[in-house]
């Protein structure tokens, strides 16, 4: 995946997230962004990031943002290691 294709996925995914009114307000008051703020970032490719890093913590949301979407189960984090701080992290 290359880092436009990542980008465009996880605007999907942001799109997506702020139709859904049960879950923005979850994903607004675990980061702190306000809607001004979400406007801005929405070009940033850190902190689409950290959008995908918030839906990555629940299967939950994956299945419901990637079946709303049209995507395979693994998108997101494939997307996700592509942007900024996706890099995966090897404990060993």
């Amino acid at each position: 995946m290359t880092p436009e294709n990542a980008e465009t996925t996880a605007l999907h995914v942001l799109g997506w997230l702020i139709a859904d009114e049960e879950l923005l307000p979850v994903f607004m008051g675990a980061t702190g962004v306000d809607q001004d703020a979400l406007r801005q970032s929405a070009g940033d490719a850190a902190f689409l990031g950290s959008v995908l890093d918030f839906l990555l913590m629940d299967d939950a949301w994956v299945i419901r943002a990637c079946d709303a979407l049209n995507l395979p189960y693994d998108r997101l984090s494939t997307a996700r290691q592509v942007l900024p701080g996706g890099a995966q992290i090897n404990w060993t």
